[in-house]
């Protein structure tokens, strides 16, 4: 899918979830498997939560064992029908972000997703959210694919604040500098603390970068569906292709765990696992309630 579509309307829909879902079909949730996981992120209890596009909802994997942690309904315009990310807060509570309602939400004790920035209104103040991350005061910024921005969410919800405006960004990583690391379009740029910006990859390398992460010594890595790819970009180096080709098929999501980088594949329906050397391994997925 384009950056920069000529239809803007369709593609909102296409996003959104309006058009696939029909297309896919109408399915129970009953006896579902991990169809089309585009996000993870790594919990403090240690488990490891996948957002699941076509599910749509959350599962969780502990070690090997998956199970269904959030089912949402298949009805379009309803909580976490159209998932895009998820990620942890500064309290351990998990996030997710939906284009279906434009919010954020976080799923409180019982394991209900609950709206940040709806305040009482069908839908929130946020249009295709593609990733979340926290700042140094635990407040949540949050990139839009909708309105090229990024939108800065108040801890406790609340009003979105517009923080910075960016071309198509998707994939967001505070480093310890709190440098904000961002995908734009086709590019890599990172943000200073002051609000400055800096391409640090530009066009022409990246196919479709989706996330990136960034390690403590200042080394990003980049998921590339359309190339298949994992880039490694180490501090004044040229980037370069860590891990390329099958079994990836389209790395979408990325996250670091325990000094592996975590990806997640949509359409190999499948979590890879890298070590330091750039070994690819896939992880064993079993349901725990099989």
């Amino acid at each position: 899918m384009s950056d920069c579509p000529h239809d803007e309307a369709w593609t909102r829909l296409l996003w959104r979830g309006a058009v696939i879902p029909l297309l896919l079909g109408l399915c129970p949730a009953a006896g579902v498997e991990l169809d089309y996981p585009i996000s993870l992120v790594a919990h403090p209890s240690g488990a490891l939560y996948l957002a699941d596009r076509n599910l749509p909802g959350v599962w969780r994997l502990d070690g090997d064992r998956l199970s269904l942690f959030h089912q949402a309904s298949k009805k379009f315009r309803t909580p976490l029908n159209a998932i895009r990310c998820v990620a942890v807060d500064r309290d351990g509570k998990l996030l997710a972000g939906d284009s279906a309602t434009c919010d954020v939400y976080r799923f409180d004790e019982s394991g209900r997703p609950q709206p940040l920035t709806a305040q009482g209104k069908p839908y929130g103040q946020i249009g295709i959210p593609m990733s979340i991350v926290n700042d140094a005061q635990g407040d949540l910024l949050v990139s839009d694919l909708e309105t090229h921005r990024i939108w800065k969410v108040p801890r406790s919800g609340g009003k979105a604040e517009s923080r910075f405006s960016l071309p198509a960004p998707r994939g967001l990583f505070f480093d310890p500098k709190q440098r904000l690391w961002a995908i734009s379009g086709r590019t890599l740029v990172r943000i200073s603390p002051g609000g400055e910006k800096e391409t640090v990859v530009g066009d022409g390398v990246f196919r479709f970068p989706h996330c990136v992460a960034v390690q403590d010594d200042g080394t990003a890595f980049v998921a590339d569906g359309a190339a298949k790819t994992i880039w490694k970009v180490a501090p004044g180096s040229k980037p370069e292709p860590w891990v390329r080709g099958d079994p990836l098929d389209n790395p979408v999501g990325l996250h670091l765990h325990q000094g592996k980088v975590l990806v997640a594949d949509p359409r190999a329906k499948a979590v890879f696992e890298i070590d330091s050397g750039g070994k690819l391994t896939r992880r064993p997925l079993q349901r725990a309630d099989r």
